[in-house]
């Protein structure tokens, strides 16, 4: 039987779940509802107490009460709700989740959603979902719903939202569960036919990823590309520490620029680091390193304003990295690649590294681009990281069909040696 989780606090959110308990009982799927309340008394009752809830944290829910610490509890209280979610999960009784609330209810079930792998049904209908949903999603597949009103009884604006919510999460809840009934397709990223392969690819390397991709679709590879927008570039670290790429084709790491000079699209300081900890074979270029972006033109700081600025769209613009930020850049990818323990491989396209950036470009600029490339060369120097020269720039297909090949054979060769 497909089974739909609800979890949230059902001391102040009690009449709403009940209602959307009864609403999914309706859609055929079995519910159950997980209590992550901490004060009040639950207004309805709950399969998984929120005693249950503070144990699956390592403590106790009167602890809780007693502290009186509220930012305490709710991060206590969200670390039991991802542990309950999780076992829920692998005992097979959770085919999808769904829940409603503030921002406190929003940070707890969310932390324990975005625990769950990539395909589980997750909804959260939430008074928040309308600003920066960012740190509630991270790099899930988290769906999220303006509340419009906020969460607090059923009413003409938020009854037709609430349904649309529990026949949402019903039907994909039903297709999740058939789909793990149905052995001949994958439940799992990783579990098809086709070995994966992560790309990074931004609007300015599209072309040369574009025909790294086509290259290694032929050669039997199912190639996943992540936009290097921040949010892309945390989640392609994220699957590849979990182990299940068989190589990462990384030909974008504008999103390093972005993290060293301030810019919009920062991955964080770890971008670049997972596969090389995980032994994955990659293959990195150091495309669209020679810029930084930020959002629209009147947003960018005073201290950009005298750089070589355009308008990439409305809503993004860029600078291009000095030489001595590029010197910098290359430094610190040198110093993530010589951590990895895997085979590791760059790619340097010594006639650009974007569209902006080739030959006759805005960006061009050789300096730059040969203090990037000279630091990589020190830093790498005696590590396991073999550099391959190219007399091209990022986006010719010669290049990405290149790239692709050579990560085609350090796949294989760890492949023959298992």
């Amino acid at each position: 039987m497909t089974s739909v989780v609800l979890v949230g606090t059902l001391d102040t959110k009690g009449v709403e779940y009940g209602w959307l308990r009864e609403r999914l009982l309706r859609a055929g799927v079995e519910v159950v509802l997980v209590d992550t309340g901490i004060t009040g008394e639950p207004r309805v009752p709950a399969d998984v107490p929120r005693e249950e809830v503070a144990r699956a944290a390592g403590t106790e829910l009167s602890r809780l009460r007693t502290a009186a610490d509220r930012g305490a509890a709710v991060t206590t209280m969200a670390e039991g709700a991802e542990a309950t979610l999780l076992r829920l999960h692998a005992e097979g009784r959770l085919h999808g989740v769904l829940a409603v609330g503030g921002s406190g209810g929003t940070s707890i079930a969310t932390r324990a959603m975005r625990a769950l792998p990539l395909g589980v049904p997750k909804v959260m209908v939430s008074s928040m979902a309308s600003g920066d949903v960012a740190p509630y999603v991270g790099s899930s597949d988290l769906t999220m719903m303006y509340s419009v009103v906020d969460i607090a009884g059923i009413n003409s604006v938020s009854a037709p939202v609430l349904a649309n919510a529990a026949e949402a999460v019903a039907g994909m809840a039903k297709a999740f569960a058939r789909a793990a009934l149905d052995r001949s397709r994958p439940v799992r990223l990783g579990s098809g036919a086709r070995p994966l392969v992560a790309a990074s690819m931004a609007g300015v390397t599209t072309t040369g990823v574009d025909a790294a991709r086509e290259r290694l679709t032929e050669l039997g590879y199912e190639v996943l590309v992540f936009h290097a927008s921040g949010s892309g570039g945390r989640t392609l670290e994220q699957l590849a520490g979990q182990g299940i790429f068989a190589g990462v084709l990384d030909l974008t790491l504008g999103e390093l620029a972005d993290d060293l000079c301030g810019g919009i699209l920062t991955a964080g300081p770890d971008r670049l680091s997972a596969a090389g900890r995980a032994g994955i074979p990659q293959v990195v270029s150091p495309g669209a390193l020679d810029m930084v972006k930020f959002g629209p033109l009147e947003t960018l700081p005073e201290r950009a304003r005298y750089r070589r600025v355009r308008i990439h769209n409305p809503s993004i613009t860029v600078i291009r990295t000095t030489e001595a930020e590029c010197a910098e850049l290359g430094r610190r990818v040198a110093a993530k690649l010589r951590a990895a323990t895997g085979p590791t491989a760059v790619c340097l396209p010594l006639r650009g590294l974007s569209t902006l950036g080739a030959p006759g470009g805005p960006y061009q600029d050789p300096e730059a681009d040969a203090a990037l490339f000279a630091e990589l060369r020190e830093g790498l120097r005696g590590s396991a990281a073999r550099l391959y020269d190219y007399d091209t720039h990022v986006n010719d297909p010669a290049f990405g069909r290149a790239a692709a090949d050579r990560l085609h054979t350090m796949i294989g060769a760890v492949s023959a040696a298992a």
